[in-house]
């Protein structure tokens, strides 16, 4: 210390390392203050030069909110200053005090670390073995890294028919249920302005079915509460409930309650080493009939008992097997479809043969007028019979106009219709009146919708609607409005398949609601809007 005053000492950066700096000569304690005091000083002043070290401490350590809160305000402040200086310069602007105040805009996150080797477009040879799958040509024998990447995943996602439910995001799987349920809607509208543009806004109370197109909504499964694991066969509703039963080759045979919208099971049967052909309700609703491909034994099951009944012989019948069969109108008997054109009449009270009818040919299919007084039988010979029920006589007979070979046969409830299906996928609608009164009736229309064979015929209880199918291919299936003889436009739905290869057709008691059996198990419901019974 010199007359009272301190040493300034110049500060300067030691390039020596910190391990090797030596302790200074020891100072007196004042002086010793002194220096600690400028150091203190000097250290402060970098501290509030250096704003992002803070910025960065305070962010590690917590306090985002304040972090944020001073960004706003410095953000404020660099715009009030430029505004003041605006003002010093252009002599200030009366607009600026109506303008909102400036908002935080908060940067993109930057990833943490970065692989600079992943920057690199690095090429890959595709001739490996293991990667040769992934050419597309000759002269694609390298690619680089980011495009193998977009090749595997393409072919990953063609392969899973489109991006996994698991690989998609939470928002993915919304916005793609999200399309889908507008889609529909949008489905849904357009299908009902083109019903408006061509039959008007009168429809509803319309009583007679409109042609062009059949108001008709898509509803759950008939039996998605049990679905089949193999073939479905049949499908048919119940007389006077509001059931559906389904069978099939999984061996089962199942009811449902029929809502439109959850369609709950109410019983299932198995039936042990018998995959069913066919199954129908009896007459009165209160048992099902069920028969297999190679047994002469079928099953009686009586749903008020829930008990099943095999039927190991039958009195009379010399058959090596029962397939085909008819519940006959009065609901006391079946008609048997034997071989060799047989057809027997088996009465239900005593399990026997009553009487047997016989055709030239093998039999494709009967059909009964609504009083269950006469029978219509198809050979497969394309010859249709008119039988007496009641005597057994042949009335009349007449060849199906242009059909070569016959394969189903249905009439209509009101006895107006009688359709006849052909191999050839003709689908010939006669006058009932005039097939019972000529020997070479001439058809009112000759349906050509389907490209394969007609195996399915079905009328709807009130005759307004025929629908037709084929087994032989997907979505094969019409339905036909009887009035105007033209084919509704509107089913199956073009754009997705949803009948599938069709073996069996069924309408509602009332017309309310329409049912297939498919060869996936399922059995497609759809709601009739025109009817407003079940």
């Amino acid at each position: 210390m010199e007359d009272g005053n301190l040493i300034k000492l110049p500060v300067t950066v030691d390039p020596t390392p910190a391990k090797k700096r030596r302790r200074p000569a020891a100072l007196d304690p004042e002086e010793e203050e002194q220096l600690r005091q400028q150091n203190l000083k000097r250290l402060a002043v970098l501290g509030g030069q250096d704003e992002s070290v803070k910025r960065l401490e305070t962010l590690v350590f917590g306090a985002e909110e304040e972090l944020l809160g001073r960004l706003v305000e410095e953000d404020e402040e660099e715009q009030t200053s430029g505004l003041q200086l605006e003002d010093e310069e252009g002599g200030g602007d009366e607009d600026l005090e109506g303008e909102e105040e400036p908002r935080l805009q908060l940067q993109p996150r930057k990833a943490a670390w970065v692989d600079e080797d992943d920057e690199l477009e690095e090429e890959v040879d595709l001739k490996q073995r293991y990667r040769i799958n992934l050419m597309k040509g000759g002269a694609e024998s390298v690619m680089s890294k980011k495009r193998l990447q977009q090749r595997m995943k393409e072919q990953f996602e063609k392969s899973m028919g489109g991006t996994p439910s698991w690989a998609q995001s939470r928002d993915q799987k919304k916005k793609k249920k999200k399309a889908l349920d507008e889609e529909e809607e949008e489905e849904e509208e357009e299908e009902e302005d083109d019903l408006l543009r061509r039959t008007g806004n009168f429809v509803a109370s319309s009583e007679s079915l409109p042609s062009g197109v059949l108001r008709m909504k898509k509803c759950l499964h008939a039996n998605s509460a049990r679905p089949s694991a193999d073939r479905l066969t049949t499908v048919q509703f119940h007389p006077s409930a509001q059931v559906v039963m389904t069978a099939g080759l999984d061996q089962s045979v199942s009811l449902f309650q029929v809502d439109g919208k959850t369609n709950p099971k109410i019983q299932s049967v198995h039936l042990e080493r018998f995959p069913v052909h066919q199954a129908r309700f009896s007459r009165d609703g209160r048992s099902v009939i069920a028969t297999s491909l190679r047994n002469k034994m079928f099953y009686l099951y009586d749903m008020m008992e829930d008990r099943v009944v095999p039927v190991r012989s039958v009195r009379g019948l010399s058959e090596a097997r029962v397939k085909d069969f008819s519940v006959c109108p009065d609901g006391g008997a079946l008609l048997l479809t034997g071989t060799n054109g047989y057809l027997h009449m088996l009465t239900l009270q005593t399990n026997e043969i009553v009487r047997s009818m016989k055709i030239n040919g093998d039999v494709s299919g009967v059909a009964f007028c609504p009083d269950g007084s006469k029978a219509f039988v198809n050979s497969e010979e394309g010859e249709v019979f008119v039988w007496d029920v009641r005597s057994s006589r042949c009335l009349s007979r007449f060849m199906d106009d242009g059909c070569v070979k016959g394969t189903a046969i249905a009439a209509s409830p009101d006895g107006r219709y009688l359709a006849c299906g052909s191999q050839a996928g003709v689908v010939n609608v006669y006058s009932q009146e005039a097939c019972l009164n000529s020997t070479s009736p001439k058809p009112l229309r000759a349906v050509m919708n389907l490209l394969t064979s007609a195996t399915s015929l079905t009328f709807n209880p009130t005759s307004e609607i025929l629908a037709v199918a084929s087994r032989a291919e997907d979505e094969a299936v019409r339905l036909v409005h009887l009035s105007s003889l033209t084919v509704f436009s509107n089913f199956p739905v073009a754009s997705r398949k949803v009948a599938h290869r069709v073996s069996c057709l069924d309408f509602s008691p009332r017309s309310g609601f329409f049912s297939l059996a498919n060869n996936k198990g399922h059995a497609p419901l759809f709601r009739l809007l025109h009817y407003k019974d079940f």
